[in-house]
């Protein structure tokens, strides 16, 4: 085992050390949960621990290692999932105490694919209510405390506790799931790898919804190889999801470590960089020279489409509608009961016509043949995750118009994506002056995957942001 502590281990580095002998898949959970006792009474990770459940699984992994039968890469490595995702025999809350009977009658189809593959639950993450906003607050379970701040600052959401996991050392993995960027705000404020895949590669089967046009399956880990092991093992064909009916697997390890040389990576100019934070523009624009460094060929262009879906996004049209639909019951019962941000939003969607809901989605088609259209010749987009770093919980609940505000500058960048249906990769590449974490994001053309995630292994085999871990003695009990 190398020196950096059991915590912050990688999937890849805890899966040598197993299969090395140095450690045992019990003693990574036990060492867990060590952790997650110590931390998450100032953190606020956890909705549920499985105690029982994670240590059975922890020790029959271990026999089955010890017996010869590897799963491979993910056999005994612990994971935690955002409580969106079904688990059976637990609720599936959707971070709302209206749901606390919600009792899932079997695993989401991610779910029981990493248990196939030998992985172990540790337990569900608080989410922000229904996953409907990017700043990361929730009033019924309470916000998760980003771990880069002693001060509380916000998480980013709505994956907001499978970030703070991540990033804290309390598990090497987390699942999520992005709608408008719920992976890869989080991940880009809490300084973490997340991974929005396109709509189709993996099954949302079992996952509660918000919008079945936009919702998409992902990952948080410690590293770009980790979220590509992990992919692997989640993408494909599902029967209970129709939308991966015509996409086939695809191998994305083969040429994950083919590195830069020849890629061609562009930012996106435009929409992408007004008013973003002077530290965060430059960071993320100091990453062309480490692309050009490596060999890939970096310019610039633009992205017409990429303003037309904002415009298209800010009406939030489909996803209220779609929203609404989904929890009409719960709306029209319990208005008073919900957060009042969250419920004004999801309440407009009462008030859309067929026509105009219809519209919005021929819209988004023609809007997505011109994007690919503009990435003909590229590879690889290069903009900032977000346009700001992690702003305190008290500024963000200022007023509803402070935290509109701070959600719309976290949406920015992200929405673009689910609405154009790009693959979306956001890693760290750097700090502000008070040790904010700020995100690099990736996007790939759709169901390109492979290229975004070689492109980010090769971004973190030349930089080390995404090793840095945070000072968290002030949380420690």
């Amino acid at each position: 085992m190398d020196n950096t502590p059991l915590h912050y281990q990688t999937i890849t580095a805890l899966a040598r050390s197993i299969r090395a002998g140095e450690i045992s898949p019990v003693e990574i959970t036990e060492h867990l949960f060590s952790r997650l006792e110590s931390l998450d009474g100032n953190l606020n990770v956890f909705k549920l621990v499985c105690r029982e459940r994670a240590l059975g699984e922890a020790q029959a992994a271990e026999m089955a290692l010890r017996a010869g039968q590897d799963l491979g890469p993910l056999h005994g490595i612990p994971y935690v999932a955002k409580d969106l995702f079904d688990v059976r025999g637990l609720p599936t809350c959707a971070g709302t105490k209206l749901l606390e009977n919600n009792i899932a009658l079997e695993d989401a189809h991610v779910i029981k694919s990493l248990g196939q593959a030998g992985m172990i639950l540790l337990g569900k993450t608080h989410t922000v209510q229904f996953a409907y906003s990017g700043v990361g607050i929730n009033h019924d379970y309470g916000t998760p405390h980003n771990p880069w701040c002693r001060d509380h600052h916000v998480p980013g959401g709505s994956s907001s506790g499978s970030a703070v996991a991540v990033a804290a050392g309390m598990a090497p993995a987390a699942l999520g799931s992005d709608t408008g960027g719920s992976i890869r705000i989080p991940a880009a404020l809490c300084g973490t790898t997340g991974l929005k895949s396109t709509v189709g590669r993996i099954s949302r089967a079992g996952v509660y919804p918000l919008s079945w046009s936009l919702d998409s399956v992902g990952t948080l880990t410690r590293s770009v190889e980790d979220t590509a092991i992990i992919y692997q093992c989640l993408q494909g064909i599902d029967l209970n999801d129709d939308t991966t009916w015509s996409h086939t697997q695809h191998d994305v390890l083969e040429g994950l470590k083919l590195g830069a040389r020849g890629l061609r990576v562009a930012f996106a100019e435009k929409v992408f960089w007004e008013n973003v934070h002077p530290e965060v523009e430059k960071a993320v624009r100091e990453t062309a020279k480490v692309f050009e460094d490596m060999g890939g060929h970096v310019g610039s262009i633009e992205v017409p489409a990429a303003g037309d879906a904002l415009e298209l996004n800010r009406q939030g049209l489909i996803i209220a509608a779609e929203a609404y639909t989904l929890n009409k019951r719960l709306l029209e019962k319990h208005f008073d009961e919900l957060d009042p941000i969250v419920a004004h939003r999801m309440i407009k969607g009462k008030e859309i016509s067929a026509t105009e809901y219809l519209q919005n989605a021929l819209d988004w088609k023609d809007l997505r043949v011109k994007a690919n259209e503009s990435l003909r010749d590229v590879d690889v987009l290069l903009v900032p995750t977000t346009t700001i770093p992690a702003k305190p919980v008290a500024e963000a609940e200022t007023s509803i118009e402070a935290y509109s505000e701070i959600n719309l500058a976290y949406l920015r960048n992200t929405s673009i994506g689910n609405i154009l249906n790009l693959c979306g990769l956001s890693v760290p590449c750097g700090f502000t002056s008070e040790g904010l974490p700020i995100g690099l994001m990736l996007y790939g053309k759709s169901f390109q995957e492979d290229v975004v995630l070689r492109a980010g292994y090769a971004f973190q085999q030349a930089t080390d942001w995404h090793t840095r871990v945070p000072d968290l003695g002030w949380a420690e009990k």
